[in-house]
């Protein structure tokens, strides 16, 4: 495979995943037409080496297992996670907000989004929506992706704010409302969304409960550079980690059992049952223990054997602002994977894991960096920690390196995107 042709599958991929359900729409797809078969959370489960499956966990969530030996007290899981979410917008219930002639959606921020990048975008909605049924504790569960230039959320002029340049603190309530439609003086209330969600889904207005919608950049990914070197486009962070190692998982060799695990919310704490801060990933590894007809004590004797890689990015040394890195640990882009370090252990990574994903590097022929903060500065976490708290598991955090994190569109290098997915396959076929 070449390096280029792998960086288009990935923008291709990130740009039909405009929010965390769509990535596991996604992914799901990709597992199904690579052999994989859905499991259901509410069956009971029979197991047997060469047996390929995922589960679906609320939609944004998702874990799929290959099973290449059923004696996993001794080979354990081999497990890489990455998390579906990027910062941006949510959008309120009764969001719709009538001024100056106009009708702008009401919103809230989801995680860290640099907002400026957000502005004077072509913006539109993608999330899901839940409708009525009969059954009352088992209502209807629909994806939506509104394909159509929507929303904007405009720039005040210069000539009004001559200081924006020095820096300018926009306000979540007031400045980052996106616009929809001019305001006709039409009876315009809360069901104008509702309708255009119904239209969407060919349902009735009435029909509609309650709905997760995301504001999504219509902008699609491009190759840019010299020599289209770079990955220019939004939720590389971590999509660009989900996708290299579910391309890694499915060609992979299992000795044990391999993992590919995504979860949601990583970037507002991971608080839900499809995030990392739950029991949902011990639970559904016993559970393919019980399956292959283990006891608990064989399930804790594999999660001895078993390795994390917790994949999401990492900052490279930014050629204009070189003073905000590290002194010594300056990863550069282009280079390959880089190791995660904290004092604090924001980071999982320790001279044991480290030395483990040093080993997988070589092994792949691929060069890695190491990554700490400034000392002085507060750095980021991810689901390494989170899940080292729920599991008794060795882990490594790792990550590509990258500009703009969490921008509406980030960079990343082709070259690294390969150099991942050759450590992925190599661990998968340990």
């Amino acid at each position: 495979m070449e390096n280029k042709q792998l960086a288009k599958d990935l923008i291709d991929f990130i740009d039909k995943s405009p929010c965390s359900y769509y990535s596991v729409k996604n992914t799901e797809d990709f597992l199904k037409d690579h052999g994989f078969k859905k499991y259901c959370l509410k069956e009971k489960l029979n197991l047997k080496t060469g047996d390929k499956g995922y589960f679906v966990i609320n939609d944004s969530g998702i874990l799929a297992f290959d099973i290449g030996s059923e004696n996993i007290e001794e080979k354990g899981f081999s497990l890489v996670g990455s998390h579906t979410d990027s910062p941006g917008f949510r959008i309120k219930s009764n969001p719709v907000m009538k001024n100056a002639g106009l009708i702008k959606l009401n919103t809230e921020v989801y995680g860290g989004p640099i907002f400026s990048t957000w502005l004077d975008r072509v913006l539109s909605l993608a999330g899901r929506v839940s409708l009525k049924t009969d059954k009352a504790l088992e209502p209807e569960l629909r994806l939506v992706n509104i394909d159509k230039d929507l929303l904007i959320i405009p720039n005040l002029a210069i000539h009004m704010n001559r200081e924006v340049n020095k820096g300018f603190e926009y306000n979540q309530q007031k400045h980052l409302l996106p616009i929809m439609a001019l305001d006709s003086n039409e009876k315009v209330d809360n069901d104008y969304l509702t309708e255009l969600l119904a239209d969407e889904l060919k349902v009735k207005a009435e029909d509609i409960l309650s709905y997760d919608l995301y504001l999504y950049d219509r902008q699609g990914g491009a190759l840019v550079g010299a020599n289209e070197e770079f990955i220019s486009v939004g939720r590389q962070d971590n999509l660009s980690m989900l996708y290299s190692s579910l391309r890694a998982f499915v060609e992979g060799s299992p000795k044990g059992v391999n993992i590919l695990l995504a979860t949601d919310n990583e970037e507002v704490g991971s608080r839900s049952i499809q995030g990392a801060d739950s029991p949902m990933l011990g639970d559904l590894l016993e559970r393919i223990a019980i399956g292959l007809g283990k006891t608990r004590e064989d399930y804790y004797r594999a999660m001895a054997n078993s390795f994390l890689i917790s994949s999401d990015m990492a900052h490279a040394l930014h050629p204009n602002f070189e003073e905000v890195a590290d002194p010594t640990n300056r990863p550069i882009l282009g280079k390959g994977p880089v190791i995660k370090y904290a004092a604090n252990k924001s980071y999982t990574s320790d001279a044991l894991s480290a030395g483990i994903f040093k080993n997988l590097c070589a092994k792949a022929n691929v060069n890695c960096q190491d990554f700490h903060n400034r000392s002085d500065r507060a750095g980021g976490s991810t689901i390494g920690p989170i899940s080292e708290t729920h599991l008794s598991i060795k882990a490594v955090d790792i990550g590509g390196p990258m500009f703009a994190m969490h921008s509406i569109r980030e960079l990343g290098a082709v070259s690294d995107l390969m150099d991942f997915y050759k450590v992925f396959k190599e661990f998968y076929s340990l």
